[in-house]
């Protein structure tokens, strides 16, 4: 079934809403950066939402492409030569959060239990490429939800990328404080006071979190790497004391994930997202994680939201 934007749903500030419900699970979906706007199972809120007349606070569940995170400068180079990519996030002098961030999604097809959204990433200031991309969203039997990530190359070169999401994870009424993060990563990524990676060392005291800790009332802001596995797909973690837990799981496309912690998300003392990502910040320069894809080809990133209730 293929529906238009305009009669899938109802206008907000974050453009058209498609509604999913399956599992005994509710999931919202914004037209704006793909966004994952609220997500529900058996009545118990898993992701953090925001109201109808607001864009997504703190990049609350959008999707990020071509680029996740930051680009030290906004500034990398294409074959010897300077590319300068609009400052996005200007108190630092970033780019932050890839191209899409203030896009429209087109939608290719919506049911009750998926849809398929679609953006165009046109050549501009600092990504000389044409390439597009696809965000399927799809509630399972179970009410878990299931997310593809495609981007797909329609230049005539082969064109560099990260591909990333940024969820902010609740469990019902619980107050983050009161829960628990477990993070399968065994290599954290230092940062300098722009937030750009500057080290990758071993995991260590609060940023241990494989083994799971109370969530540090310490702001976090990094990325994790050397991704612990089960059968290729890995999973982290938020938990409740009565056993209750939410869960972010991806397969192997995804080599990081990046913890954010953060006191400024409106209504909460404390917001934790974590976030799927091919590659770290800065990987337009560093070059970790940084993937390029060839002309008429297509590259895939999987994840997901599973919960214990």
């Amino acid at each position: 079934m293929t529906t238009s934007p305009e009669t899938a749903g109802i206008r907000a500030a974050t453009g058209t809403q498609f509604t999913l419900r399956h599992g005994g699970a509710t999931a919202i979906i914004a037209s704006l950066a793909a966004g994952l706007r609220h997500y529900d199972k058996g009545g118990v809120e898993l992701v953090e939402s925001y109201p109808l007349d607001a864009i997504a606070p703190g990049a609350a569940g959008i999707t990020l492409a071509p680029f996740a995170n930051r680009i030290d400068g906004g500034l990398w180079q294409l074959n010897g030569t300077r590319q300068q990519l609009d400052i996005t996030e200007v108190p630092r002098n970033n780019a932050i959060h890839g191209l899409l961030r203030n896009t429209g999604y087109h939608c290719l097809e919506h049911s009750q239990a998926h849809v398929l959204l679609e953006a165009v990433i046109h050549p501009q200031h600092g990504y000389p490429f044409l390439a597009r991309h696809q965000v399927r969203y799809e509630l399972l039997a179970s009410g878990d939800l299931r997310v593809a990530q495609t981007l797909i190359n329609d230049s005539n070169s082969a064109a560099p990328f990260v591909l990333g999401a940024h969820p902010y994870f609740t469990l019902g009424d619980t107050a983050p404080e009161d829960l628990r993060i477990q993070v399968n990563a065994a290599t954290c990524l230092t940062v300098n006071e722009r937030m750009i990676p500057t080290v990758a060392v071993e995991v260590s005291g609060v940023f241990d979190l494989r083994e799971g800790q109370a969530v540090p009332e310490s702001l976090m802001d990094h990325a994790f790497t050397d991704l612990l596995t089960d059968d290729g797909v890995a999973r982290h973690t938020l938990s409740a004391q009565d056993g209750r837990s939410v869960s972010l799981w991806h397969d192997s496309s995804v080599q990081y994930v990046h913890v954010y912690i953060t006191k400024e998300f409106p209504g909460r003392s404390l917001a934790v997202a974590m976030e799927p990502m091919t590659g770290p910040a800065n990987a337009f320069n560093s070059g970790d994680g940084l993937r390029w894809l060839g002309a008429g080809e297509h590259f895939t990133m999987t994840w997901g939201i599973e919960s214990l209730l």
